[in-house]
């Protein structure tokens, strides 16, 4: 143990002297966190929707009033003797409502009008939100100009739970943190193993008494130290800035914690020393820190969304587990029932990377 604390000793004492490497470890996961977190949004606002009025009528200008009131859309005045298409073409507006002729009569005698609503589908999932939008609103104003007269045979109560607000940062947040710790640690991790193989000062350790094992976890400790003093740092934000708290019992994401630090740690240091070139080991970590845990771990859209044929991958992805614990502990408060297997994934996975790195290194403890 005392050769492991004094590679870890070393380790951190390097990364303490230079103040560069210091705020890649500590800083830059808080400015991913916050413009993460803030600049990406799962919901619609304000998304601008040119009106053609076709009829006049006072039920059309309630009709297009409650449009005007969902903070969703932003309504844009536009002539009715303009094709719709030309707004789209010039990025005036992303949608397009028409109220045909006779809207207010049809109404008035309870005949149905049909309404049109022309959608640019280029991004496809705006046009699914704001197609369920506005079949909420027109739901909405029928219910209300009908008024007594009809009844829904079935009536839904809906509840949110967990996050109430529908808060695209109380959903973002967690997962970016996530995402922070996948990256950066292994990140100093890889290039620290890196260097040693290019700059060839692996020469010194291996003519010297410390074990493969004795070498390996004295770097891990080390880079484990830096990623649970990102972890509390980030956490600072998450309980103040986004309003999160511990839902439940705390102990399935402090113990995950640990053994998500170990992980990555592990991560990075197999990467570099495998990959003696930091160049190389900097790409290895993007793909798999970044690349895999952004888009395979459920951090922007649920996993079954993602295609078949390459869902299976995600089963691998380590940041998947965590990014349920994190939730879990933050927003709906399982606990052991519901994170138990996901915390003993993230410690079998680590220990993987760990038999992978001494695998390489193991021609250290050869006698000569």
């Amino acid at each position: 143990m005392r050769r492991i604390f004094a590679q870890s000793r070393k380790e951190l004492t390097q990364i303490i002297r230079d103040w560069r490497t210091l705020a890649l470890a500590l800083f830059l996961p808080l400015m991913l966190l916050f413009l993460m977190s803030t600049a990406l949004s799962l919901t619609v606002s304000n998304l601008p929707i040119i009106v053609q009025d076709l009829d006049g009528s006072p039920a059309s200008r309630d009709f297009i009033d409650a449009f005007r009131a969902s903070i969703t859309f932003s309504v844009v005045a536009w002539p009715v003797d303009k094709q719709p298409e030309l707004a789209f073409t010039s990025n005036a507006a992303h949608a397009a409502l028409i109220i045909p002729e006779h809207f207010g009569r049809d109404m008035a005698r309870g005949i149905d009008s049909p309404v049109q609503l022309l959608m640019d589908a280029s991004d496809a999932n705006t046009a699914k939100l704001v197609a369920g939008y506005s079949g909420q609103i027109a739901r909405a104003f029928h219910k209300q100009a009908a008024g007594s007269s009809a009844s829904d045979p079935v009536q839904t109560a809906i509840r949110f739970w967990y996050n109430p607000g529908r808060s695209s940062e109380k959903f973002l947040a967690p997962a970016i943190f996530v995402l922070g710790l996948s990256m950066f640690p292994p990140l100093l991790a890889s290039l620290a193993m890196a260097k040693e193989g290019e700059q060839k000062t692996i020469l010194q350790v291996y003519v010297s008494s410390i074990s493969a094992h004795e070498f390996l976890l004295g770097k891990i400790l080390a880079f484990m130290a830096v990623a649970v003093a990102e972890c509390l740092l980030m956490l600072i934000p998450l309980f103040t800035y986004f309003g999160l708290s511990f839902a439940g019992d705390p102990t399935p994401f402090i113990i995950a914690t640990v053994l998500y630090a170990f992980c990555v740690a592990a991560f990075g240091t197999m990467v570099g020393a495998a990959i003696p070139n930091q160049v190389a080991a900097i790409q290895a970590i993007s793909f798999g820190g970044f690349l895999l845990v952004f888009l395979l771990s459920g951090l922007m859209f649920p996993i079954d969304n993602i295609p078949a044929g390459i869902r299976w991958i995600s089963n691998f992805v380590w940041g998947r587990y965590y990014i349920e614990i994190v939730r879990d502990a933050l927003l709906e408060g399982g606990g052991w029932p519901a994170t138990w297997f996901k915390v003993a994934v993230i410690g079998l996975i680590g220990v993987t990377f760990y038999l992978i790195a001494w695998r390489t290194m193991r021609r250290m403890q050869l006698s000569t």
